[in-house]
C-alpha cells in the first residue's frame, strides 16, 4: 500500500456554464459521477477547471497529482491542430482551457504520470501530441450521438472493437458497449499514440501511448446511463499505473 493516498486530478473545461444551464446541469452529474467513483476506488480526487485556472495555475495545482483524468466538453480550437473553423456542427471553443489541458498532457508524458482522457479529453491527448481531428462525423445513422436534441438526451449506446493486445482489452475485453455523444473524432493520432478501439464505421474510439501510461476513450463511462462497471475498471487501471509510477520514481 502507498504511504500516502494517491491523488487524482479530475480536470474539466470550466466549473460553470451559466449561458447553458441545461448542459451545465448535465455536466455536473457526470463530473459528480467521476469524483464519486474515484473516491470509492481509493483516490483522493480534486476537481480542477482548466479555463478558470489557465495553464500556469493548472500545472501548479496538479504538480503533486499521481494521475489525471481529462473530461469532456466543448470542441477543441481548430488552429491547435492546423485546421480552420466554419465546419458543420461547430461548437464553442475555449482556447484557454485547450492550452492548459494540452500543457498538462505534455508534462504528464514527460513525467510518465498516468492520464485518462474522456471524449474531448481523448481528443486533447491526441492534439497535445501533434494529432488531428475529424471535424465533423456525417453520422446519419446516429451511431455516435442522437442529433437535434439537448445534450442530456443525445447519448447513444453502441459497440466498439478493442485490440486484443491492448492494455484497454485487459480492462474491458475485446468488445464493449459504450455510451457516447460526439460529432468529432481523432483523425491522425498524435505522436506515440496507437489506435486500440474503433466503432463499426471505423471511427477511432480509443488510443494508448506506446510507452507512457496514457489512454484516451471517445465515449463517456461517467455518464449516468453508462455501464456502471466501466469507469471503476478504468480508474482501477489508472490506479495500478499510478502505483507503478510512484514506485519507479522512489526507486530512482
Amino acid at each position: 500500500m502507498p504511504s500516502e493516498p494517491l491523488r487524482l486530478a479530475v480536470v474539466e473545461v470550466t466549473r460553470h456554464r451559466p449561458h447553458a444551464p441545461r448542459y451545465d446541469a448535465y455536466v455536473q452529474t457526470m463530473v459528480a459521477r467521476a469524483l464519486g467513483d474515484a473516491a470509492r476506488g481509493g483516490w483522493v480526487a480534486e476537481r480542477l477547471a482548466a479555463r478558470d485556472l489557465g495553464a500556469d495555475a493548472l500545472l501548479r495545482e496538479t504538480s503533486r497529482a499521481d494521475a489525471v483524468v481529462v473530461l469532456g466538453g466543448e470542441d477543441v480550437s481548430p488552429h491547435l491542430y492546423g485546421a480552420q473553423g466554419g465546419y458543420p456542427g461547430e461548437g464553442p471553443h475555449d482556447v484557454v482551457a485547450d492550452e492548459a489541458q494540452i500543457a498538462l498532457v505534455r508534462r504528464s508524458l514527460e513525467t510518465l504520470t498516468p492520464v485518462l482522457g474522456i471524449c474531448r479529453g481523448h481528443q486533447i491527448v491526441s492534439v497535445a501530441l501533434g494529432g488531428t481531428l475529424v471535424q465533423h462525423l456525417h453520422d446519419e445513422s446516429g451511431l455516435h450521438r442522437t442529433g437535434g436534441v439537448p445534450a442530456d438526451l443525445s447519448m447513444t449506446d453502441h459497440s466498439v472493437a478493442i485490440e486484443s493486445t491492448s492494455r484497454l482489452a485487459g480492462v474491458l475485453g475485446t468488445t464493449a458497449v459504450v455510451r457516447s455523444s460526439h460529432h468529432q473524432a481523432i483523425g491522425r493520432p498524435g505522436d506515440g499514440l496507437v489506435v486500440v478501439a474503433r466503432a463499426a464505421d471505423g471511427a477511432v474510439e480509443a488510443v494508448e501511448h506506446e510507452r507512457a501510461p496514457i489512454t484516451g476513450v471517445q465515449w463517456h463511462p461517467e455518464d449516468p446511463g453508462a455501464d456502471r462497471a466501466q469507469l471503476p475498471a478504468l480508474l482501477a487501471r489508472l490506479r495500478h499505473e499510478a502505483l507503478a509510477n510512484r514506485t519507479s520514481v522512489r526507486a530512482a
